[in-house]
């Protein structure tokens, strides 16, 4: 039994004294057996012992380094005549955040459907940019998903925002990538009457430029001079004017992890719906239609697209549908993966500023959703 010093007999207490100045640590009598005709005297000295952690501290260091799965956050860019709070937009968001179990933001650019079609382009790449840089949750890096002409702001952000957040992924649904030959039907009504008339008249003029969106990637296979000149946009987006390719905008475009390009199979609104993986007609002629790896962009690497590509980093997706018909089942399939591809550890997901996310409450969304809706049923059927 281990008894502090003054328990000792008297006849080893010169003997404890003696081992407790050699020794490093304070030791009980233990020596200590009485001097007994024909008994040994044994000597037992307690030997340090080494302080084991916790086992809370043990098991909250485990789980640390366990790798779990994390979602970034992710944008949408809506198409033309379209806004964020229309039911479509707003019921794509709602669904795929709870799919993914990420946060989704529509961000919307002026008054929505309107300043879609007569904002310039370079001006609302300009507002989107200034949003995405003002928000903290996107501040880690996110993801974009852009609906027909949002990906033209999509793109935008990604390589012209100066000092903006990471963009890690972009799933484009029937993005106009290459151009379009044809201005997108918007039926009778008045605004689309004169529209028709003014493109008719002269389309890369500086006041259709600066006054119709749809104009800043329009491009006339047969009249490539004057679409180098004239329009403001897409030429720089796609680095296409020779002495002013910038390899800034190559570098960024070709830094994305993927590049989710989906096509409608049935989309009639886009002339010619190959633009959704950067196909395009040869320079002055509207006969072959090439298809992106025979274009000058891809084989000469303008944008990064031929790198991207060549590292397996570039999905090209077709869907049964038109023009954004997209079902359910199918923004599982293709779109989901993608913005829940992150892997983290616990330490890190601990110390992670967009790690904020509502996991019961997208949990619960996803459940009612699953009750709710068919997953084949088209969720978006916007006109651009």
């Amino acid at each position: 039994m281990a008894v502090g010093m003054g328990c000792c007999p008297p006849d080893c207490q010169n003997q404890v004294q003696k081992i407790n100045t050699t020794s490093r640590f304070s030791s009980c009598c233990s020596c200590v057996s009485p001097k007994i005709p024909g008994a040994k005297l044994t000597t037992t000295i307690n030997e340090p012992t080494a302080m084991a952690p916790p086992l809370t501290l043990s098991i909250i260091f485990a789980f640390c380094l366990i790798p779990l799965s994390y979602s970034l956050p992710f944008i949408v860019l809506h198409g033309i005549s379209d806004k964020c709070t229309n039911r479509g937009v707003t019921q794509f968001t709602e669904l795929l955040s709870s799919w993914s179990g990420s946060q989704g933001y529509c961000i919307e650019i002026g008054d929505g459907a309107w300043d879609s079609w007569t904002m310039p382009l370079f001006q609302q790449t300009a507002i989107a940019c200034e949003k995405v840089k003002n928000m903290s949750q996107l501040s880690d890096g996110y993801n974009i998903i852009g609906l027909s002409q949002g990906n033209m702001i999509g793109r935008g952000i990604i390589e012209f925002c100066e000092g903006g957040p990471p963009v890690k992924n972009l799933i484009s649904l029937a993005g106009p990538h290459a151009g379009i030959a044809a201005i997108p039907l918007c039926g009778f009504l008045p605004i689309c009457i004169l529209l028709d008339a003014l493109v008719k008249l002269e389309i890369y003029s500086d006041f259709l430029q600066d006054h119709l969106a749809p104009s800043g990637y329009y491009k006339i296979p047969t009249d490539i001079p004057e679409y180098l000149k004239g329009c403001k946009f897409l030429p720089k987006l796609n680095n296409e004017i020779v002495n002013e390719r910038n390899s800034t905008y190559k570098e960024r475009f070709a830094s994305l992890e993927n590049l989710v390009l989906i096509m409608f199979e049935q989309d009639s609104v886009l002339v010619p719906k190959e633009t959704s993986w950067f196909g395009y007609y040869p320079d002055g002629s509207f006969d072959p239609l090439l298809p992106a790896q025979q274009t000058q962009l891809y084989t000469e690497d303008w944008i990064g697209l031929k790198t991207l590509d060549e590292a397996g980093k570039v999905k090209f997706i077709n869907v049964t549908g038109s023009h954004l018909e997209i079902s359910r089942s199918d923004m599982k399939k293709y779109i989901v993966p993608y913005l829940k591809d992150q892997s983290l550890t616990a330490m890190q997901l601990m110390t992670t500023k967009s790690s904020s996310h509502k996991w019961v409450s997208s949990m619960w969304n996803f459940l009612m959703n699953m009750g709710r809706f068919s997953e084949d049923q088209p969720l978006l059927s916007v006109v651009y």
